[in-house]
């Protein structure tokens, strides 16, 4: 019998995945944690790199402009130069004789009694519609001049405020602070509160119970208050807004790490690192804060939209951010006010809040749903 070789099967090496990229891959199967992942980058840009696209200041005034609705369409309305020349002729104190306009030139021709002075134009120039005016022909002795010039056009796609400012570059403004003081104040509050909860948890005892009444007594004294005597000592700062909010919202943070580092404490790990010969702030360090991310991690996307809510309530009161600076917040509470009269000022700055806030509630569910234990 002849004996046939057999070939050996090789199987190919199968590569292990990490819990992270565990959590990535589930994570990434959320539909809803996705779009609000796109949703939420979507914004970040329009308030970070929309500013560089756009012509305006956000504490640019433009007095022709005040309260104007949004539009798409280019501001001025041609029907309204003639109005608009009218009063800038009664402003330098002359009479309108003609007006024409041809494409974005525009020609006028003024008259007075007396004779008139060149820098009449700058009555021109002043106004928001028109600019690079300059005299062009001179009659009767100078008492009637030709100007000519060009129509100044402005687009307002947000509207504009009560001030006469671009709604849209605000708006911008508005999410460059909002989302900072957000991420900053709830990076401040994660540094303090996992650290202190995972050591109060751990330790117990005594230093436990020490640590734990320190926060009680925090709990107990009036947010607002802190924020006074702060301000009063430290100044009015940007700085100081997520100091304050990050030094408060620690902690709950550090209760939520504490109840999950008490459970953890008494897991076989936790007794391994312990017959390893590894100091007490080296197991925190490396198993217990490790293990306590997943909810802090959820417990941060509910503390950010929280966060800006608080520095809008301390803009409302003075105390946070001040004008020509503004937050979603700020104007939220001055598109209230004016709800009647300019909707837009409420409609526009209220959506991206919204939309941020939606977003941050479905990652957080995601990442919920991506680092839960039970679902490994």
């Amino acid at each position: 019998m002849t004996d046939i070789a057999q070939t050996p099967v090789v199987t190919p090496e199968t590569k292990g995945r990490s819990l992270f990229q565990l959590a990535a891959m589930r994570f990434k199967r959320n539909r809803a944690a996705m779009a609000s992942c796109f949703m939420l980058a979507l914004i970040a840009l329009f308030s970070f790199l929309g500013p560089f696209f756009v012509p305006h200041t956000y504490d640019q005034v433009f007095p022709s402009y005040v309260n104007t609705s949004p539009s798409l369409e280019p501001r001025p309305d041609t029907s309204t130069l003639q109005g608009v020349v009218e009063g800038v002729a009664a402003r330098a104190r002359v009479t309108l004789k003609e007006f024409n306009l041809e494409g974005e030139t525009f020609t006028a021709t003024i008259t007075s009694e007396q004779p008139i002075d060149a820098r009449a134009t700058r009555y021109f120039d002043r106004a928001n519609e028109f600019r690079d005016t300059q005299v062009v022909a001179t009659e009767d002795d100078g008492k009637t001049l030709k100007v000519t010039g060009q129509v100044n056009r402005e687009y307002f796609p947000f509207g504009t405020d009560s001030n006469g400012r671009d709604l849209l570059v605000r708006v911008m403004l508005g999410g460059q602070i909002s989302i900072a003081v957000g991420l900053l104040a709830s990076l401040v509050s994660l540094g303090i509160g996992v650290i202190y909860g995972a050591t109060s948890g751990y330790i117990g005892g005594r230093v436990d119970n020490v640590m734990m009444r320190l926060v009680e007594i925090l709990y107990s004294l009036p947010f607002v208050f802190l924020v006074v005597v702060l301000v009063v000592f430290f100044g009015r700062s940007f700085i100081l807004i997520f100091l304050v909010i990050g030094a408060v919202e620690w902690l709950d943070m550090a209760r939520i790490v504490r109840g999950q580092t008490l459970a953890l404490k008494r897991r076989e790990f936790v007794g391994a690192a312990q017959a390893l010969g590894l100091t007490d702030w080296q197991i925190i360090r490396r198993h217990i804060i490790p293990n306590t991310i997943g909810p802090v991690i959820v417990f941060v996307t509910v503390v950010v939209p929280k966060v800006i809510l608080l520095e809008s309530f301390l803009s409302f009161l003075g105390l946070g951010v001040q004008a020509p600076l503004t937050s979603w917040g700020a104007l939220i509470s001055e598109g209230a006010n004016n709800i009647q009269s300019a909707p837009w000022l409420l409609i526009f700055p209220a959506i991206f809040f919204v939309l941020t806030l939606f977003s941050l509630n479905f990652i957080g569910d995601g990442l919920r749903d991506a680092l839960d234990p039970k679902d490994r």
